[in-house]
């Protein structure tokens, strides 16, 4: 399955969870957001959420201002 992680084509041999994408990668989820097809998907729901062939991906880092 195919996926577009900020802009970048990454190729998956099958459905996984956001939490999972963050391991296969090895990336620190430590004030990341992630959004989906344009829908911020919180936190909480990183560990049963699953990622879809073509999904367009985008990671971010959080800031909190004020």
């Amino acid at each position: 399955m195919h996926i577009m992680l900020n802009d970048r084509l990454i190729e998956l041999n099958s459905a996984i969870t956001i939490s999972q994408l963050f391991d296969h990668l090895k990336l620190n989820a430590s004030g990341i957001a992630i959004a989906i097809n344009q829908i911020i998907i919180p936190r909480e729901d990183w560990n049963h959420h699953y990622i879809n062939h073509q999904d367009k991906i985008l990671l971010f880092q959080a800031i909190a201002g004020g």
